[in-house]
């Protein structure tokens, strides 16, 4: 059949509509976080002198230097704050409109933050860029759980590693996108900043037209929905030489163990002894990956001049998608245990060197390079590992939601590691020793 593309040699198949619903859902929600990550830093300059210009039109005074850094902060970090709290209404959502309809009727969301964020420069309001941001973090808190959700009750059980990880692939892709776009050649002029923050419209508006022609997520149908007919059509659909019956009988057996089942609390979730461990791997794995200093990392100088910086970024860039797809392609041969471990090791052992170049590099010339290739292989060992292998297979909603309020908690983590830094510039040395006896 051209439908089917065989994987391994094995019985079980791709079909070019679990493909199609992965790359629609990732496009919409994965790569939106991605390039949402990014596409503040080319334009930040603009962005600032857009923010004094206002309060000179307003208040016939210029801001002072802190009261713009304070004002371009919020901007940046509200985007945290808006997905910390869309993650925790995923619960809530999916059961009332299901996986495909929570991810299609957020879209509207993203419309009404490019809206406000695209016309915030003839509007002369920074308010609306701030309000903007606020909103496409809600959408991304909302989508980041979903999705992995809809592909892993979509997919059969041996393609879920490879499915589940196409939205972190397509989070790598938004970054690069953003990347690309934000070069002094494309966007990263002052006159187009307000477009290139408005682009996130673009993947969601694909999603919108593309993504409700597919079926729902059978077991969602099936369990949440009883309805058998809908059941047997969208396994049909997503199903081309399995056996139906089999996986109707096994989801079947699922509502009836979940029927004698009270819903809980989080916190009666958390006091819970048959789940302790379950939790304590979802926590723990979280933490680990959060607290790896990625984003320290990101946005590490490694001694390149400031010509060249754009152009180095695009680069690790480029690292991040290909590691990613070299996690991807690998996870179900090697699997997921041996990943996390490897990938955190080596980035310890990275984020040793460093240190270690950072101490030595004003007496020794080349460890310049040695910190650029340690900044390399962090986030080469990210990507292939903890970026990649702790893939949220499921099924209760509220793990998801504790899953993804760690999600966003890297971002505060940092803020503090800032400000010590900011106040205690001795500190910044040694940073990066923190993160690496963590890995």
């Amino acid at each position: 059949s051209k439908e089917k593309i065989i994987l391994n040699n094995s019985e079980c198949h791709l079909t070019l509509s679990l493909l199609a619903v992965a790359f629609l859902s990732s496009l919409g929600s994965s790569m939106l976080y991605g390039y949402n990550l990014a596409v503040v830093n080319s334009p930040a300059q603009y962005i600032k002198e857009f923010f004094n210009r206002t309060a000179v039109r307003r208040n016939g005074t210029g801001l002072s230097q802190e009261s713009i850094t304070v004002l371009y902060s919020i901007t940046v970090s509200i985007f945290a704050i808006g997905g910390l709290m869309g993650s925790l209404t995923v619960g809530m959502l999916v059961s009332k409109f299901g996986r495909k309809g929570t991810l299609v009727k957020s879209t509207i969301l993203v419309f009404v933050a490019g809206a406000l964020m695209g016309f915030s420069r003839t509007c002369g309001s920074p308010e609306m860029i701030i309000i903007g941001r606020f909103i496409t973090g809600l959408h991304s808190g909302i989508s980041l759980s979903v999705v992995p959700m809809y592909l892993g009750e979509i997919a059969p059980k041996n393609l879920r590693g490879f499915l589940g990880l196409m939205p972190s692939i397509f989070i790598c892709i938004g970054v690069f996108f953003a990347q690309i776009l934000g070069l002094h050649e494309i966007l990263g002029k002052e006159e187009h900043w307000p477009v290139f923050l408005s682009l996130v419209v673009a993947p969601t508006f694909i999603q919108l037209m593309l993504l409700p022609w597919f079926p729902e997520s059978p077991r969602y149908l099936l369990i949440e929905r009883h309805n058998i007919h809908a059941t047997i059509t969208a396994l049909k659909w997503y199903r081309t030489r399995a056996n139906i019956q089999a996986e109707i009988e096994e989801m079947q057996e699922e509502q009836r163990s979940l029927s004698s089942v009270e819903t809980v609390s989080v916190w009666e979730l958390v006091r819970d002894r048959s789940v302790r461990w379950q939790i304590i791997t979802v926590l723990v794995i979280n933490a680990g990956m959060q607290l790896s200093g990625i984003d320290a990392v990101s946005l590490f100088n490694a001694g390149i001049s400031i010509a060249q910086v754009q152009y180095t970024t695009v680069g690790t860039g480029a690292i991040e998608v290909i590691a990613g797809l070299v996690g991807c392609f690998t996870i179900e041969r090697v699997g997921r245990r041996p990943l996390l471990i490897g990938g955190f090791s080596f980035m310890g052992v990275c984020c040793a060197g460093i240190t270690l170049s950072l101490i030595l590099q004003a007496h020794v010339p080349f460890m310049h390079y040695v910190s650029v290739a340690c900044v390399v292989g962090i986030i080469a060992g990210f990507c292939i590992g903890p970026g990649e292998t702790f893939t949220r297979h499921i099924s209760l909603s509220l793990f998801f939601s504790l899953s993804l309020s760690f999600h966003f908690y890297d971002f505060y983590c940092f803020i503090i590691i800032i400000i010590i830094c900011f106040f205690i510039n001795c500190i910044y040395l040694y940073a990066f020793l923190l993160f690496g006896e963590k890995n």
